[in-house]
């Protein structure tokens, strides 16, 4: 059984071939591989379960630069500004300005799209999607609600309402900061931005989810997402690291990733050398 430093170097280690791997970076492809489809009987209303993104870039489109909706001039001065760590505007992530690479929320798309297992949990009144990555709870409530159209506080996952619409799940998220991208590319959104996402579980073991950024503020057009794929986990030994059938705890600390990782590995990469 692994110890948590080996864990640790192991993950760290993985990071570093994946800062250094040009066709990581280009692609954003996951490690995973779809499941041969099953035959099993299922409820297309119940996203029960531990689900992992199988098919699809990690990003909006099936790779950067494709179908990018036309950016109003703010949307294209905030894309030019940006400096991603992957995709073919890379910047080593010592010059790069991703506020995730300091431990900050991903935010709603982009946690979407991220390579690491989800859980979804259906209550009476709302789904709750719990992220291994950053160890994050989102609610999506259930019971009639709207999403506010002008929040007080802007949130980094915004407010999240669903409904049914025959077989699929329409999610419509309102109120997110600004501080966030839409995923690993750099592209950016306003706080006016609305989302539609639409999931579909198209048989025991897949769901089929889309999603619709409406920015005026950036985009002259909603930006129809690729279609996405998860596939279902039923075997704890899938997703579970130590026995305990649960999802690992893997939380972004600011204390590890600013005073190890980026000095370690990220500024290093970027010719910053600490003595």
């Amino acid at each position: 059984m692994r110890t948590h430093f080996e864990k640790t170097l192991i993950f760290a280690i993985a990071t570093m071939v994946a800062f250094s791997s040009a066709g990581l970076a280009q692609t954003g492809e996951v490690a995973r591989k779809p499941k041969v489809k099953s035959n099993l009987p299922f409820d297309p209303h119940d996203l029960n379960g531990v689900w992992s993104r199988t098919g699809g870039d990690r990003g909006m489109s099936s790779r950067p630069g494709v179908d990018v909706p036309p950016m109003t001039p703010l949307g294209q001065k905030l894309f030019d500004a940006s400096g991603p760590g992957y995709g073919p505007r890379a910047v080593p992530p010592a010059k790069g300005n991703d506020i995730v690479g300091e431990c900050n929320p991903q935010g709603i798309p982009r946690l979407l799209f991220f390579p690491r297992p989800v859980e979804f949990i259906q209550l009476p009144n709302r789904l709750i999607q719990y992220f291994q990555w950053h160890h994050v709870l989102r609610e999506i409530w259930t019971d009639g609600r709207k999403p506010p159209s002008d929040p007080d506080t802007v949130r980094w996952y915004g407010y999240s309402s669903g409904r049914w619409e025959g077989n699929e799940f329409v999610v419509d998220s309102s109120g997110f900061d600004d501080r966030t991208w839409l995923d690993q590319y750099g592209y950016p959104h306003s706080d006016q931005m609305k989302l539609e996402e639409r999931y579909h579980r198209v048989d025991h073991d897949t769901i089929e989810m889309t999603v619709t950024v409406t920015d005026p503020k950036m985009y002259t057009k909603p930006w129809v997402s690729q279609k996405k794929t998860w596939s279902l986990l039923s075997n704890p030994g899938e997703y579970s690291l130590d026995g305990w059938n649960g999802l690992p705890e893997e939380v972004c600390a600011p204390i590890d990733e600013v005073d190890n990782f980026d000095r370690r590995v990220r500024d290093p990469a970027g010719g910053v050398v600490h003595k």
